[in-house]
């Protein structure tokens, strides 16, 4: 690939400046280093890139071996475009520059509040906010500016949607949100960096299991456990873990997922997964999962852990159906009914059309006011997503 060609192998390899090695090589404004560093990443001789800079071989030999230098801002600012990189890194000022600092701080505010909505039962309105700023920055990233920062918030904003859409839209459509976590992986993997790369596994990873993919979920999040840097990361990973491996069936991983992540409860700060309520309702759908109802009758007429922090509202939901659905195991349709009733209720304001259809399970002929409840909610809000 002398030229580096435009398509999709191309522009990966233009992402090399975002390594750890080419971070190292424009940390030195070396306009020596930096063609021999690009000549090497895109395997072409002096003689291609001298043709894509508009110079002879043997002047970019010169320039490479520092014999002659590049001083005036127009030909920096060229061979700076042409290589794909912001002109400051050859020292020269550019008005791109400062919209590019502002970018990023819109962006970076755009993903933190976006996963505050989404944790504050407005998953639709995080949509609404990552859709443009993923559209501009992957806009970027095709016109050849794969700058790190610009790389890193993109691989945020990818895995920020998925994990939106992974709220908002019904089982049939999940391999949407998987999609767009899958995409942040394609970042992530440029990026020495374990904390990146075990968000992205896990969201990925729990994405996966929502799209009805299970054995890939805990292959992904098995992953995304093993590079965890810390307890905390760890933490955050096994709660998933353990859902899906409930899921899959695998009772023997389901439970010793469950017992570490009970024990790092004590010694990680609590999070909406990493706390003892949702541990509890992973625990009660993972028995289910797993074919010890019985269990999981037992385990929900025990004592029910205290809220250490403010549980999310999709988590509410999440807890009343899987509740729900073990009362109605052990025989008590009325209770499963109240709490199931409540579930659609919370899940029709809240739009949660995945929750919907775990209630349709949940009920089935059981429970047909219930299901009569739930199927009207799905449909008004399939009917709002077509609109």
């Amino acid at each position: 690939m002398a030229n580096g060609s435009p398509g999709r192998s191309g522009r990966l390899l233009s992402w090399h400046w975002a390594t750890p090695e080419g971070q190292t090589v424009l940390a030195t404004r070396d306009l020596a280093a930096i063609l021999r560093y690009y000549r090497q990443v895109h395997g072409e001789s002096q003689t291609a890139t001298g043709e894509r800079l508009g110079y002879d071989k043997t002047y970019v030999s010169a320039l490479e071996l520092g014999k002659r230098h590049l001083t005036d801002v127009g030909s920096l600012r060229h061979v700076a475009e042409q290589l794909s990189l912001p002109a400051h890194v050859l020292g020269v000022t550019d008005l791109a520059d400062t919209d590019h600092r502002a970018m990023l701080q819109f962006g970076q505010s755009t993903v933190r509040l976006a996963e505050i909505a989404r944790q504050s039962g407005h998953a639709a309105e995080a949509v609404a906010e990552l859709w443009p700023l993923v559209a501009r920055l992957e806009a970027r990233t095709r016109d050849g500016h794969t700058e790190r920062d610009v790389l890193r918030l993109l691989a945020e904003a990818r895995f920020g949607l998925g994990t939106a859409l992974g709220n908002v839209l019904p089982e049939e459509r999940l391999a949407t949100a998987a999609h767009w976590t899958a995409k942040s992986l394609e970042v992530a993997r440029l990026f020495d960096d374990p904390a990146l790369s075990t968000t992205a596994l896990r969201m990925h990873g729990n994405e996966l299991r929502k799209a009805g993919l299970t054995g890939a979920a805990v292959s992904r999040l098995t992953h995304a456990a093993a590079v965890a840097p810390s307890q905390t990361e760890r933490a955050a990973v096994l709660p998933l873990l353990a859902r899906a491996a409930g899921a899959l069936g695998h009772q023997t991983l389901f439970d010793r997922t469950v017992r570490e992540a009970g024990r790092l409860l004590d010694s990680v700060e609590h999070t909406s997964l990493v706390n003892p309520v949702a541990l509890h309702e992973i625990h009660l759908r993972g028995l289910i999962s797993t074919g010890r109802a019985r269990d999981a009758i037992r385990l929900a007429e025990g004592p029910a852990p205290s809220p250490t922090i403010s549980v999310a509202p999709q988590w509410r939901v999440i807890e009343l159906i899987t509740t729900g659905r073990v009362r109605l195991l052990a025989g008590d349709r009325h209770g499963a009914t109240e709490l199931l009733e409540t579930a659609v209720q919370q899940a029709r304001a809240q739009r949660l059309p995945h929750q919907l259809q775990r209630v349709l399970r949940a009920g089935g002929e059981a429970l047909p006011q219930v299901t009569r409840a739930a199927t009207r909610a799905l449909e008004e809000l399939r009917t709002e997503m077509a609109a």
